[in-house]
């Protein structure tokens, strides 16, 4: 009797361990995503580093691209999934290959700026307009210079209300296309376009804030984005590829920033082949929000009309339409921001 309930208590063990073995075993599966060099990568870099992805079913690839419109510009050759973008790539995604917006990465308004050197003219003028007391420039300052910045960008939405803010048109400017590093590294005299981290490294060389995103009044969200297709015919694995980030992001919310500096130096030195100071990745750090999966649910909520996250792309393609970045035509296809949904993120567990 003892023998047969040993051999049964056994056999109960046995069955458990090749059960176990066949979960470990079962093939996990490879998605790619693509990201820049910035803050709301580290959350995805360290979920990768701890091995979260392959405990939900999942390989991911995370590459590295310089600019939004670079990641886009990869999509039709199916080299991504899934990404993060600005909110200005984002609306041009959906123009062009009706990719959606699935959750939120960070915000960066006040991370995303206008710089030039202290002895620059444009810093003769603060407040000329009323609205946005804190910009410095004047139209007789700024008309005719040469800006250096990545156009269809955060840094352009940026730099364009920073225009629009002084009185001048973006026609009466001359913007030199640049990606961000190039920008940072030409940039002598005049005026550049940053976002974070560039941006903090442009302060941290002394250069001064003509005008941000904030200052102008704009928000700048950097947006998760996935290829619609892919996204509408793997749910499941959507809402694992959220499920991932946002335990990434839980992280970040809940150590303190000394204890994140080193693993957020490790991740540009290690990943984006850079180097930053202690004193950049904490400014870095503090600077910029980050959102769990409830109040994900609050940003995309559509209860009482457009998400929060729907108006902030709508002003983004209204803003752009008024510049003649984009046609009336394009304009009515993204104004009502309808590719910005919460379907996946309601799925993730």
């Amino acid at each position: 009797m003892r023998l047969n309930k040993f051999l049964s208590g056994l056999a109960a063990v046995l069955l458990a361990f090749s059960l176990c073995n066949a979960a470990s075993a079962a093939p996990l599966t490879k998605i790619r995503t693509a990201w820049m060099d910035s803050y709301e990568t580290f959350a995805m870099w360290y979920a990768k580093e701890k091995g979260w992805d392959k405990e939900a079913g999942l390989d991911i690839d995370i590459l590295f691209f310089d600019s939004g419109m670079a990641i886009l510009n990869a999509l039709p050759a199916g080299e991504w999934q899934y990404s993060c973008l600005g909110g200005v790539p984002a609306m041009m995604g959906n123009l062009r290959y009706g990719t959606s917006v699935i959750g939120v990465g960070t915000d960066e308004s006040a991370c995303v700026a206008v710089l030039a050197r202290p002895d620059n003219p444009v810093f003769k003028t603060q407040g000329l307009n009323p609205k946005h007391p804190g910009v410095f420039g004047s139209p007789e300052d700024v008309r005719g210079k040469t800006i250096l910045c990545t156009t269809v960008s955060s840094a352009h939405f940026a730099l364009t209300a920073w225009l629009d803010a002084v009185g001048v048109k973006p026609t009466e400017v001359t913007i030199k296309n640049m990606d961000q590093p190039q920008a940072l590294a030409a940039f002598e005299n005049g005026i550049v376009a940053l976002w974070a981290p560039h941006m903090y490294a442009g302060t941290d060389k002394g250069w001064k804030i003509a005008g941000s995103a904030a200052l102008c009044g704009k928000g700048t969200p950097l947006v998760l984005v996935a290829d619609t297709k892919y996204a509408d015919a793997h749910p499941e694995i959507t809402a694992k590829f959220l499920s991932v980030y946002l335990r990434g992001v839980e992280h970040l919310r809940t150590t303190s920033v000394d204890e994140l500096i080193p693993e957020y130096q490790r991740f540009f030195f290690d990943w984006a082949g850079k180097t930053y100071s202690k004193e950049l990745a904490r400014l870095d750090l503090e600077s910029h929000p980050a959102w769990d999966i409830k109040e994900q649910l609050a940003l995309f909520d559509t209860s009482k009309g457009m998400s929060t996250v729907q108006q902030w792309q709508a002003d983004t393609a209204r803003f752009f339409a008024s510049i003649g970045s984009i046609t009336p035509d394009e304009l009515k296809k993204v104004e009502n921001a309808s590719y910005v949904t919460d379907k996946f993120l309601k799925l993730v567990k």
